[in-house]
This record gives structure tokens, C-alpha cells and sequence, in this order.
């Protein structure tokens, strides 16, 4: 296995790289650098190498199905050619991963216009950790001339959230961090939430960083528009034979590194936001209901259920 794919896994475990845009753009360019550097002689040999840095890759986060997606369709175009050269190989990979690098940014441009239009002048909205995408969503909202103001939740145990209110300082966006346990305190003054998602399951439900669920809870009682914004490239096709998507359990440290020995303690990264509390799924289709989603994901991109 490459070094590229070696340090790549090693820093998606340790969330050096973080959010499922950056897990994935991450992966393809490590599995790239492994076949542009390949050693191997035949398509046999070729093929195994790339085999051993997707299970590698597919092994160092439990959620990511954009990476698992992304990776499965370079992989199988080099599987359906008939090219039996190694440098030939490596290059129909090169050309795989430009063509779904350019297709996930023009997705992210037009869920950032589409999300932008949600955006109403002088509202309050409320985001939950991280999203590349929610971001992109509120600069193009920005750029718009729309006056705003966000409401970033700390978002524990790692903090992801003041990494969204930086961003959104560097905006020039009126920015508010609050603990997470204060999302139903300050729902009724919130006008709309838009969060990100690292899966979209095949019953419309969304998979997103643990709090999502209490945060689609809180905007439900209050009756406040709950939006998750995401590429459909995030959907999980094993869902629909009956499997659930894996909700990674990180390391107990993250939330106390010296706790007494006879504590337990759990640290789910992810939790569930049922589709009966999401408004719509704001994606390179438009807003969806979350009822429709497999149905139009089946019809956008059929290679995923293959």
C-alpha cells in the first residue's frame, strides 16, 4: 500500500481531515497518487493495490459514504476497461478522479444557489458543527447582499462548531456560539437551520454529527424550518438491502482523559435525524423531500446500486 494512502487513513482516523467533502476529496487524491506511482506489472497486480487502499481507506471512518461512493466508482471504471497497461491503468484513474472531483464541485455550486434562495434577508440561522456546504451556502447568501445573522453551536466533544463561526467571521456574518444544550433555549429567536449530513439513508433519513436529532427536535416544537444541505452522492446504497449505516464510536479521552477507572463512557460521533422532522434535503437537484430522495438518487446516479 502507497504512503499516500497509509498517512491519508491515518489522518481521517484522527480527524486531522474532517467533514464528508473533505474525507473524500482527501481519499481520491491519495488513491491517484498511489496509482500514478504504482510499481505493479499487470492489471491483476494493479487491480489488488487498489483493492488493498480502498479497504484501507473505507476502514478509517465508519460514516462516509461519499468516500465510499467516490472510491467504488473510480475503482469500477477501471474494472469495465479493457486496458491491460499499468501506466494506462493509473491514468484512467487520474481521468476518474478529475471527472467526480468536477462533478462533486459543480453539485456544490448549485446546492449553494439553490440554499442561498432559502437565505431571507435580516433572519437568524442556526447551524450545528461543521459543513463545508453549509458554508458555501451562506457565503453565496453573503455575496447575495443578504443581511444575516448565525448561530453556531459549540458542538462537543471536539468543538467543531467554532470552526463554522470562524469561517463566518472571516464573512463578515454577525456570528453567536452557544453550548449544545442551549439549542432549545434560543430556538424560538431562530428563523431557520440548516445542517450539513455525512449520510443520507435510503428512507430519507440524515446522518449527521451527535446533537443533530436534539437540534431537529428542538426546531420541530418550535415549528422552525429544518434543513439538511447535501450532495445525493451521500447516500448509502447499503441501506436499502436492510443495513444500517455504522455510527462510529470515538475514543472516551475526547470528552475526559482522566476519568475515574470504573466510569463508562460513550462518545457516538453521529446520530439520526429522522425524515418526519426535516423540512428538505436542499441538494444539486433542488429541495427534495426526503421521502423522494432514493428515488431520485436512483435516477441521478443508477451506479451507486450496482
Amino acid at each position: 500500500m502507497s504512503q499516500s494512502v497509509k498517512d491519508t487513513a491515518e489522518k481521517i482516523k484522527r480527524l486531522e481531515i474532517q467533514g464528508a467533502r473533505n474525507v473524500a476529496i482527501a481519499a481520491i487524491k491519495a488513491i491517484e497518487a498511489s496509482a500514478i506511482r504504482t510499481k505493479t506489472q499487470s492489471k491483476t497486480q494493479f487491480l489488488n493495490e487498489l483493492s488493498e487502499a480502498k479497504n484501507s481507506l473505507f476502514a478509517s471512518r465508519e460514516t462516509e459514504p461519499l468516500m465510499r461512493n467516490a472510491i467504488r466508482w473510480i475503482v469500477s471504471q477501471v474494472e469495465s476497461n479493457t486496458e491491460k497497461k499499468t501506466a494506462k491503468l493509473a491514468r484512467i484513474v487520474s481521468g476518474a478522479s478529475a471527472k467526480f472531483l468536477e462533478n462533486l464541485e459543480d453539485s456544490n455550486e448549485k446546492i449553494a444557489e439553490i440554499g442561498a434562495r432559502r437565505i431571507r434577508g435580516n433572519s437568524v440561522i442556526l447551524t450545528h458543527c461543521h459543513s463545508s456546504t453549509v458554508t458555501h451556502v451562506l457565503r453565496k447568501a453573503k455575496q447575495q447582499g443578504k443581511r444575516f445573522e448565525v448561530v453556531c453551536t459549540e458542538t462537543r466533544p471536539v468543538l467543531q462548531g467554532r470552526i463554522t463561526a470562524k469561517e463566518m467571521l472571516k464573512l463578515g456574518i454577525k456570528t453567536t456560539m452557544i453550548v449544545d444544550s442551549a439549542v432549545r433555549y434560543f430556538m424560538n429567536d431562530v428563523d431557520i437551520v440548516i445542517v450539513g449530513a455525512d449520510a443520507i439513508t435510503s428512507e430519507g433519513n440524515a446522518i449527521n454529527k451527535i446533537g443533530t436529532s436534539a437540534v431537529a427536535l428542538a426546531a420541530h416544537e418550535a415549528r422552525t424550518p429544518f434543513y439538511v444541505v447535501s450532495e445525493l452522492l451521500k447516500f448509502d446504497p447499503a441501506t436499502t438491502c436492510g443495513d444500517y449505516e455504522g455510527i462510529e464510536e470515538r475514543n472516551s479521552d475526547e470528552i475526559w482523559k482522566d476519568a475515574p477507572n470504573d466510569l463508562i463512557i460513550r462518545n457516538p460521533a453521529f446520530d439520526v435525524t429522522r425524515r418526519d422532522y426535516i423540512h428538505g434535503i436542499i441538494c444539486e437537484e433542488g429541495i427534495v423531500s426526503p421521502h423522494t430522495v432514493m428515488e431520485i438518487v436512483n435516477r441521478k446516479y443508477p451506479w451507486i446500486f450496482q
